[in-house]
């Protein structure tokens, strides 16, 4: 009887010791997942899925979303349930700024501790006008002057980026060297690409475009740059300095190979297209400083929504995957430029690039990076553009007088704001 009751206490330990372990385990083995949406190279892949190694409780379930992002985001918030934790946005932030409560404040989550970190008007764009910071900086598109070294040499022009810029640091003194270089070289080569290209870059160097922080239409006030990047458009139109090629067209990625564009000013993301489109050209290419100031066009973001039940550790790995260190692998995998300063200072900005006959472009758009002025978009940004970009393109393409294309793009845009 003794050797059973011996039996079963033995019996009754080994049981409560597998419980007892069986408990921890579960405990430990709790994992949390994340959902996140992004597409395509807008982050690293191999970041995203460094997250479990860096956060062992963490799991990632990254989902790459194709076609249209920003319309299956906005059909998720419309439908008021769903989604993911983390989600991209692109340059349409302000878009969403009507949804902010739909996103957690990242403030709230102590994004205050990491602001200094990154670019001050990069971290603004996605603070609301209220104060609530709804997106982190992913990535920005700093511009410049893209230029065929060779072509400005034999239209005796500079080819030195300093002296380019030098020489050509206002719109005005741009397209003046524009009209030498199409005398030089017979009209066979364009200065320019498309009026559209010229009219977003003016706005792209402002800190007011079309609306206040209020939602005020600004357009017709003197301190907006619309006008002005109007007129500058028209300008380059007039003097016969564009190619009329869709800016990332067929026809734009032929003149580009071919040597029939000899320059355009845009953002650092360009480079990876340009080497695409014209690969004839390696070696060629230039960039500096661009006319008339520094400007942003582009660069991406990422926010949680309130759906998530894991506010915190989003916000955690969201802080790690944009911190300084991963933005220069980033930048070093996907040619993201980054938004934080202390990448900006990495000796990775500062190799030579073959394409661009060993210049090191990183420089220049690093200093345009930290000259961008701080500006506010407005929620129908994108809207107004497009009304104001096919206006233009009536005065380039079909002659249409440019006061009655102003007009009439005013008049639209008045249309769209009482929608």
């Amino acid at each position: 009887m003794a050797k059973y009751r011996i039996l079963l206490t033995c019996l009754l330990l080994v049981a409560f010791m597998v419980s007892g372990c069986s408990s921890g385990s579960s405990s430990n083995s709790k994992v949390k997942t994340l959902t996140l949406w992004y597409w395509n190279r807008s982050l690293d892949d191999n970041l995203i899925n460094a997250v479990q190694k860096q956060f062992p409780g963490i799991r990632i379930n990254a989902q790459k979303i194709g076609g249209d992002f920003k319309s299956k985001l906005k059909t998720t918030l419309a439908a008021g349930s769903g989604g993911p934790d983390i989600v991209a946005f692109n340059d349409w932030v302000t878009e969403l700024f009507p949804s902010a409560d739909r996103f957690y404040n990242l403030y709230d989550l102590g994004a205050k501790d990491i602001e200094g970190d990154y670019l001050d008007w990069k971290w603004q764009l996605g603070v609301t006008p209220k104060g609530e910071m709804i997106a982190m900086p992913i990535d920005t598109g700093p511009t410049a002057l893209f230029y065929r070294a060779d072509l400005f040499e034999q239209a005796g022009l500079p080819t030195d980026p300093e002296e380019v810029h030098q020489m050509m640091g206002t719109w005005e003194d741009y397209f003046a060297a524009g009209e030498k270089l199409q005398k030089a070289l017979g009209g066979k080569v364009k200065l320019l690409d498309n009026i559209g290209q010229v009219y977003t870059q003016v706005n792209a160097q402002s800190d007011k475009i079309y609306f206040d922080k209020n939602e005020n239409f600004i357009g017709e006030d003197p301190s907006s740059s619309m006008k002005k990047a109007w007129d500058l458009a028209v300008k380059a139109s007039q003097m016969g300095l564009l190619a009329n090629a869709s800016t990332f067209s067929s026809e734009w990625n032929a003149a580009m190979n071919n040597g029939k564009i000899a320059s355009f000013v845009s953002a650092v993301w360009a480079k990876q297209i340009l080497m695409d489109a014209a690969p004839d050209t390696k070696g060629k290419w230039r960039v500096a400083r661009a006319p008339g100031g520094d400007g942003n066009n582009g660069g991406s973001f990422l926010a949680i929504m309130k759906t998530s039940k894991y506010p915190k550790e989003s916000f955690e790995v969201m802080s790690w995957l944009l911190n300084p260190e991963n933005q220069v692998t980033s930048f070093k995998e996907l040619n993201l430029f980054p938004s934080a300063t202390k990448a900006l200072d990495s000796d990775v900005m500062k190799q030579k690039e073959d394409f661009f006959g060993g210049q090191a472009t990183g420089e220049i758009f690093t200093e345009s990076a930290r000259n961008v002025k701080p500006a506010y978009f407005g929620t129908k940004y994108a809207n107004l553009n497009g009304i104001v970009s096919r206006e233009l393109s009536s005065v380039a393409l079909q002659g249409k007088n440019p006061d009655k294309a102003w007009e009439d793009a005013l008049s639209r845009v008045k249309k769209e704001l009482l929608r």
